[in-house]
């Protein structure tokens, strides 16, 4: 099983209360009613465990996907995805996304 990690800030000018009234209400529902989507949460970024300072993310996304050529080659490009990750543009800065394999 695949895992997709997003990390990332919000852009300026976005509230975290219109984000995350956003992520519930429209991200959540829908990412998580993909077949191929086994599970998927969102994180609020509070601050960090060791150390001083100010965390270099503001919000991590954690998918668990089984069938991660099959989300790539058609869930990814499907109108439902592309609505959604289009919204999450809007809100987000400099998105990063990382493919990672549970050890």
């Amino acid at each position: 099983m695949a895992a997709i990690i997003i990390k990332y800030r919000l852009k300026p000018g976005v509230t975290r209360e219109d984000f995350e009234a956003w992520v519930k209400q429209v991200d959540q529902p829908t990412m998580r009613g993909l077949e191929r989507v086994k599970a998927f949460d969102t994180y609020r970024v509070e601050g960090l465990l060791v150390g001083e300072g100010e965390p270099s993310v503001a919000y991590v996304e954690l998918f668990d996907i089984p069938d991660l050529a099959g989300f790539s080659s058609e869930d990814m490009a499907g109108a439902t995805v592309q609505q959604v990750m289009g919204e999450f543009t809007g809100f987000a800065d400099a998105p990063e996304f990382l493919l990672a394999e549970k050890l």
